[in-house]
Parts: C-alpha cells; structure tokens; sequence
C-alpha cells in the first residue's frame, strides 16, 4: 500500500489508541512487522500552546518511521496550524481523527462529532490539505447511529478535498466498541472511492486481517 509517497510493506499496522500507542509501544510495534504507526490522538489546541502532554504524544524514535501523527479538534484554523506543526516535527503523514466516540470528545464537537456535519467537516479538510504537504488522511467511522449510516458519502466528500487514504472502523458512534464490526460498511466505502481504504474493528489476527482485505478490498488492515 502506499499512501502519496509513503510506502506501507506490510497489510497490518497498528491503531492510534488514546494513552497506549506512545512511542515505546510504538517501536515494539513497528519491530514485530507492523507497517505504519500512528501516534495517540492530539488536540490540536494543546499541540500549539506547547502543553508538556501534547509535547510527549508527539515525540517519537527516528526507526518508527513512517509515522501518522494524528490530530483531533474542530477549528480549521488551530487544526491547519497543528497539521503544519506535526509536519515540522517530522510528520510522514498527518491523520484527523473523525472516528473517536467517547462523550466527552464528542460532546466538544470532535471526533466522529465531525460526521455529523460534512460541510463544516469540508472545510476542515480544505485547511488542512493547503497546510501540509505530506499526505493527508482521515479515520471514520460507519456513521454517528443506526439511522445515519453515511461513511460512504463521509470518504467521497474526503476523497474530494484531497485526502490520501481513508481508515474505516465501521461500527457507528453510538455502538463505541459493543457488538459486532459490520465489515460491509468497509466494501462499501472501498467501492465508492479511488484512494486506498484500511479497515479497522474485530481483527485479532493475521488470519482475519487477510479475511478482512479478501471480504472488503481494503488494501491495509489497521489493528
């Protein structure tokens, strides 16, 4: 898989995960064969004003590389200055994380809050995409519930503004981590758009992260 000119050698890579994927675990990740990482989630406001917390989030080892550093706000304005941040910091990719479900990130109107509203989520994307130069990528999730399934028009509106690739856990909002990861939503997304989807939810092994590109055409397994 390569994503602009960041090339992936192996069909699994390792998940973004709030207070796990530091740099540590990052690395033992990258040593056991995965193929990209992805750091925890940084708010983009935090990340500006030099927050020690931030700060950490953002370090990292030079043999991780390639790396995503993933943002998660709402402003274009501070996420654009964030996104040229990261990238100063030696960003391979920078990702918007539009997928996090936790009330207190969605409350702010963050995280798969942005699905609700694509046209402000447009420009969003259109900030960031004139701010960085390396490749741009999004994380989604199936929809904010049951009633607005909308990841496919979510990725095409992505994929319009520039985006890269797309990451896509398709349990919705309100599910967070309960039941059963509906992989369709995945085949659906893949088929809609022209950019190289990963999928993401209920893998637990090589075996099912080959079953999961087979059954959906992801080119890229994120675990």
């Amino acid at each position: 898989m390569k994503i602009g000119p960041v090339e992936i050698p192996t069909l699994a890579r390792l998940a973004p995960m709030a207070g796990i994927t530091n740099a540590p675990f990052r690395l033992i990740a990258r040593e056991c064969g995965s193929g990209l990482t992805t750091s925890e989630e940084m708010d983009a406001a935090a990340l500006l004003t030099g927050h020690p917390h931030a700060d950490a989030i953002a370090a990292y080892y030079p043999q991780e590389r390639p790396l995503a550093m993933q943002l998660l706000g709402k402003d274009p304005d501070l996420l654009a200055r964030a996104a040229e941040r990261c990238q100063v910091l030696g960003a391979d990719i920078v990702d918007l994380n539009m997928g996090c479900p936790m009330p207190k990130i969605t409350g702010k109107g963050k995280g798969a809050a942005l699905m609700r509203d694509i046209e402000a989520t447009a420009v969003i994307l259109r900030a960031l995409r004139k701010a960085v130069s390396v490749p741009l990528t999004v994380k989604i999730r199936g929809g904010w519930d049951d009633e607005h399934l909308n990841a496919v028009e979510v990725a095409q509106m992505a994929e319009s503004e520039g985006v890269d690739a797309i990451t896509v856990h398709p349990r919705t909002r309100s599910q967070r981590f309960t039941g059963k990861a509906p992989w369709a939503i995945i085949r659906e997304v893949v088929d809609a758009v022209s950019v190289p989807v990963t999928g993401n939810g209920d893998v637990h092994s090589m075996e099912e992260a080959r079953r999961m590109a087979e059954e959906t055409g992801c080119v890229s397994v994120m675990m």
